[in-house]
């Protein structure tokens, strides 16, 4: 099989109101994302989704669509998009980074596999290692104490069980939004906090030992990207868990996690490596060390949400019983753009068995919603 046409569709859809994002990167209302579509020879097609955010990842809506319309199409006319290894190779060698603009192409490939083997993309990866139905935490933005008080007693009445709080925007009033959703909620649920780059070391420790109440069991990216004896230095000194995000896109920065002994778990999605194929590979590498991964999430649509559940559901390293991730993205957004979306009930995400990813691109409604 041989691939004959890559073809790029922007999608602009704004978030619901009440899921607006608020972090130490800034604010999300809009989400202006890029699906790409891979033809092939055999007259299977497959779709792919780059979840692109400039503040997070450096990726631009306009140059993931410009590096994949100029740069990877054309290299990737007649590659067979079985040989995943040889898609990879190509791109990486045309371009470093550009992790989800990589991601787009290479899931799609796995959704051509997928639906001429008539098999799920799990299947694929090795087979199911946990059931269909992943349980969520619910990842809330770094909102007033009131709001947050509020938002948060919604959430476990929906039946969450781990709240994530958005903090690195300001030691003082981070502290009394953790402390106000602990109010809230009490203490038989868990919460995580994610400062997304936006402590250094000392700044995180402080923020951990102030909270050490508030019953806080997972510190996610407290320090800078690249500072990965920061990283260390935190988790030697606090009593939460801490786990690698923003630091940790591809299998290098993995090592360097696990060389510094940096982190209790890593966050792993296929877009933010590059790839199904690259996230499997970290979650490989992490075990070898005894170090879990979990699910993050760039809040992304039904299509990056399926790749994201097919590497959970395949990989038993991503070890989401203890470490709950987040998969919830397709429900932060106003409407959804496919046939058959993946079934939201409450804190959990349910894949289906349906060949390759198992979705449906409503193409009309894409082109009815552009980027402009």
């Amino acid at each position: 099989m041989k691939i004959t046409k890559i073809t790029t569709h922007p999608v602009r859809i704004p978030l619901r109101p009440e899921y607006r994002m608020v972090s130490a990167l800034g604010r999300h209302e809009v989400s202006e994302y890029l699906l790409v579509r891979v033809e092939t020879d055999a007259g299977i097609d497959g779709v792919g989704e780059a979840t692109i955010m400039s503040r997070w990842s450096g990726e631009t809506f306009w140059g993931a669509q410009a590096i994949v319309d100029r740069v990877f199409a054309p290299l990737l006319i007649d590659v067979d998009p079985f040989d995943i290894p040889a898609v990879d190779g190509i791109m990486d060698a045309a371009a470093k980074d550009n992790w989800f603009a990589k991601s787009a192409i290479e899931m799609a490939c796995w959704d051509i596999q997928g639906k001429d083997a008539g098999k799920p993309v799990y299947e694929l990866l090795g087979g199911a290692v946990r059931p269909m139905s992943i349980r969520c935490r619910f990842s809330m933005g770094a909102y007033s104490e009131e709001r947050a008080s509020s938002r948060a007693a919604e959430l476990v009445a929906r039946g969450f069980t781990t709240i994530k709080v958005k903090v690195g925007t300001g030691l003082e009033d981070d502290v009394r939004r953790v402390r106000a959703v602990r109010n809230s909620i009490g203490s038989d649920y868990d919460i995580v906090i994610d400062a997304n780059c936006g402590y250094d070391a000392e700044t995180a420790i402080e923020v951990a030992n102030q909270l050490g109440d508030a019953g806080v069991v997972l510190f996610e990216q407290p320090t800078p990207r690249n500072d990965f004896t920061g990283l260390a230095k935190v988790r030697s000194s606090i009593d939460p868990m801490v786990m690698a995000d923003d630091i940790c896109f591809d299998v290098t920065h993995a090592r360097e996690c696990l060389r510094h002994d940096a982190c209790d778990v890593i966050s792993v999605y296929p877009g933010k490596n590059g790839g199904i194929r690259k996230s499997k590979e970290i979650i490989d590498l992490a075990a070898e060390s005894g170090v879990a991964c979990s699910v993050g999430s760039n809040l992304e649509l039904d299509i990056a949400s399926a790749a994201m559940c097919h590497v959970v559901v395949a990989c038993e390293n991503m070890n989401i019983e203890k470490f709950p991730g987040d998969i919830m993205g397709p429900e932060y957004h106003e409407f959804r753009i496919v046939k058959e979306p993946l079934e939201i009930s409450g804190a959990e995400i349910t894949l289906t068995d349906r060949p390759g990813l198992g979705v449906d691109v409503d193409w009309a409604l894409v082109e009815q919603n552009p980027v402009t």
